[in-house]
């Protein structure tokens, strides 16, 4: 394993807070969520990936999440790019370098083609004109790009400023378990760590997530590191039902965002368009849910 390595744990997706009518940046609000995740044993933080709302965010926006971000925290940062194609994602990886600095951990870089050739070639080239470590971030469901297992493997073996794999086409338990068994890199789980017992189980390093309650994730990480499985289970088992229902496919961002809200987190709990606002059905059970995890007062 590479010097690039990310260290294990919980690697915390942070959300991008909006406010007002405008749905402008509130640099307040994520100042906040950021430090409540480094008090939370975050052991690094993922800024500007896909639960971020990234890809809703001007250039200059992007830059100013980023900066706020690494003046709120003192944590090493993974910093997503949204571009599949090499050209302009370079754009993405410098600016990130330019405002991160030393406290770049690694550039997250989606997988982009089926092809292990093109992918490999893609990723050589973003190392090759920036220097930069790469999280390599299997999702179909953001990019479109579904690669068979064998294909990830190959385009990966041998690149050591592959800092690590993000596995999140499910199954994902399955795939954390092959590429663990094939790959000098940690790997990740994703989801809002719907899988993440199974992921540990199987070995995962840990969870590059984002959960409204990132304690219940910590304490889950933690809890098998140190004494195995079953502990593990019984840190985990009590955030469970919320984290399946922030993880509804289409509104689940939205439902994050109102959690984060309820606890005081963020000040508003809007998603800018098209992401879909969250259900008023919902409501009454959102609060329920949150409830019953009796947080003590004050960090809710």
């Amino acid at each position: 394993m590479g010097d690039v390595a990310l260290a294990p744990g919980v690697w915390g997706v942070l959300a991008t807070p909006f406010r007002g009518p405008a749905l402008e940046v509130d640099r307040d609000s994520l100042t906040r969520l950021a430090g409540h995740l480094e008090s939370a044993g975050a052991t690094g933080l993922t800024v500007l990936g896909v639960f971020g709302e990234a890809a809703r965010l001007s250039v200059a926006e992007r830059r100013a999440v980023l900066g706020a971000v690494v003046d709120a925290v003192s944590l090493p940062l993974v910093v997503g790019a949204t571009s599949l194609a090499t050209a302009p994602l370079l754009d993405e990886v410098r600016m990130a370098q330019e405002v991160a600095g030393d406290r770049l951990a690694a550039v997250m870089v989606q997988v982009h083609s089926p092809s292990a050739d093109v992918l490999r070639a893609h990723l050589q080239a973003v190392h090759d004109a920036t220097g930069a470590a790469v999280v390599v971030q299997d999702y179909p469901v953001a990019s479109g790009v579904r690669i068979g297992g064998d294909d990830l493997v190959r385009a990966l073996t041998g690149l050591s400023f592959v800092a690590a794999v993000k596995a999140e086409s499910p199954p994902t338990a399955a795939a954390v378990a092959g590429l663990t068994a094939r790959l000098d890199v940690p790997v990740f789980g994703g989801l809002g760590g719907l899988g993440l017992l199974d992921e540990l189980a199987v070995g995962a390093a840990g969870a590059m997530t984002g959960f409204s309650f990132p304690e219940g994730l910590v304490a889950c990480t933690r809890a098998f590191a140190t004494d195995g499985f079953a502990a593990a289970r019984e840190a985990f088992l009590p955030h469970l039902p919320l984290i399946a229902f922030e993880q509804q496919p289409g509104i689940g961002l939205a439902i994050r965002k109102e959690c984060l809200r309820r606890r005081g987190l963020v000040a508003e709990a809007a998603v800018r368009p098209p992401s879909p606002p969250m259900p008023a059905a919902l409501r009454d059970q959102l609060v329920r849910q949150v409830d019953a995890l009796a947080v003590p007062a004050g960090v809710r």
